[in-house]
């Protein structure tokens, strides 16, 4: 990671500057923030708009890390989300189509020209449509990926709900996408608002925004989408530049989660594997389903506010998360006052022994697939709090879940740990803070 603009610590890091798609060492730092800082970004909408944009390498439009003064590798960085705010007015989504003979291998990180073969070719937009994106040189039709079934989605002016819209209104937006995307003014993305889909007309959905990349820097290069062991098993023997192998790919941070909790109060633990640690984000969704099942969402830009902290020591290897109390899972939320008199009583009636103090906590997996993740994640939880993994299987089973992120491969293993493994694997103040003492 380089630092000719990192310099002195400052208490507060703005951000409105993007990757090229590769994250990782080479990655140019934007600033360092102090241990306890914040740092305030202009996001750029992820999925869609860098996957028709071939000169973005890594398939989304994260941006610049900031380092955290003091990290250094073995450590962990407290991320406190603030603060999330759509800007976009308007998206498209839907289900996607690879373009064949638009890429090598790969349509996210190694997009070719169909005509001229340049690679990461730069691009003109031309009207609007699925043709609309064209390679500058020779005037192809550029954009790797089509939509199978799409839908344009517009919000309220209080962004609290969206409406799918019809193909005129699709159209209108269109010819004005960049405003009606709100995209930043360092934003090179082709917005996907171009291409204008209908498919999916008069649906309601609720927004809750969340951040589909959020995290640290992986100890390799990597494309950005790919920095997650399912999309990251893509480059593991690839025919492109961007080629992995399996035990490089264990460099990862699973910075790209698309899990929904992943919002605005809740507290996101994220690996230090490199000096510095090198927080960025990206990929803001405005609602999102579990398991992103179509494998693509409301992609938009916004606003974002995080505060940061480094834990020295922490060891972790993947992200951990302590959500907002009314995402857990019924059987992880915190024991109340109530419940803990009745099973006192219940104890003392069978004679079981004392019984102990627990709070949640959700440990994120990811894999090829999703036995892989929950493999992965079940591993993890174990290392982290010091049980043999039969014991943190029971536990997510009678006191949690296993929810999916996004398919094919990235799971959270969320249970109620005990106070004093949580304490021994230096969280259970991130914990107490959460969600209050244990009862």
């Amino acid at each position: 990671m380089t630092t000719t603009e990192a310099g002195t610590a400052q208490e507060t890091v703005y951000v409105d500057r993007f990757c090229n798609g590769i994250i990782g060492p080479s990655a140019q730092v934007v600033g360092t923030v102090r241990s306890g800082g914040h740092i305030v970004a202009n996001t750029a909408p992820g999925c869609w708009g860098p996957m028709i944009t071939p000169a973005i390498q890594g398939g989304h439009e994260v941006t610049l890390p900031v380092a955290v003064e003091g990290a250094e590798p073995g450590d962990g960085i407290a991320i406190r989300i603030r603060g999330i705010e759509v800007t976009s007015a308007a998206t498209a989504s839907g289900n996607d189509q690879m373009m064949e003979g638009r890429f090598n291998g790969d349509p996210y990180c190694a997009k070719v020209c169909p005509q001229c073969g340049r690679a990461d070719e730069p691009t003109v937009v031309e009207g609007i449509g699925p043709d609309s994106v064209r390679c500058a040189d020779c005037g192809a039709p550029a954009a790797p990926f089509t939509f199978t079934n799409g839908y344009t989605m517009a919000f309220d002016d209080t962004r609290q709900l969206g409406v799918t819209v019809h193909k005129d209104q699709a159209e209108h937006y269109a010819h004005d996408a960049a405003r009606y995307a709100a995209l930043p003014g360092n934003s090179v993305q082709n917005p996907i608002l171009l291409f204008a889909p209908g498919d999916l007309v008069g649906v309601i959905s609720r927004m809750r925004p969340f951040m589909g990349q959020l995290g640290t820097m992986p100890a390799i290069d990597l494309p950005d989408s790919h920095n997650a062991g399912d999309f990251g098993n893509f480059l593991v023997g690839a025919p492109h530049s961007h080629a992995v192998t399996a035990e490089q790919l264990a460099a990862r941070t699973d910075g790209h989660m698309d899990i929904d909790v992943v919002r605005e109060g809740a507290i996101l633990v994220c690996p230090v594997k490199i000096p510095g640690g090198g927080v960025y984000m990206g990929d803001m969704h405005a609602l999102q389903g579990d398991g992103e099942i179509a494998g693509h969402t409301a992609d938009v830009a916004g606003t974002v506010t995080l505060q940061v902290e480094v834990r020295k020591g922490l060891g972790i290897d993947g992200p951990v998360i302590f959500p907002v109390a009314d995402d857990l899972p019924f059987l992880a939320q915190p024991i109340t006052p109530a419940e803990r008199a009745k099973a006192e009583a219940l104890a003392r009636e069978s004679g079981a022994p004392a019984l102990e103090r627990s709070l949640p906590i959700s440990v994120v997996g990811t894999g090829p697939d999703l036995n892989s993740a929950i493999e992965n994640g079940l591993g993890r939880a174990a290392t982290l709090l010091g049980m043999e993994v039969p014991e943190v299987m029971n536990r997510a089973t009678i006191s949690g879940g296993i929810e999916i992120g996004r398919a094919p491969g990235v799971i959270q293993v969320t249970f109620r740990a005990p106070i004093g493994a949580l304490e021994k694997a230096g969280l259970a103040d991130l914990a107490i803070e959460q969600y209050g003492e244990p009862a």
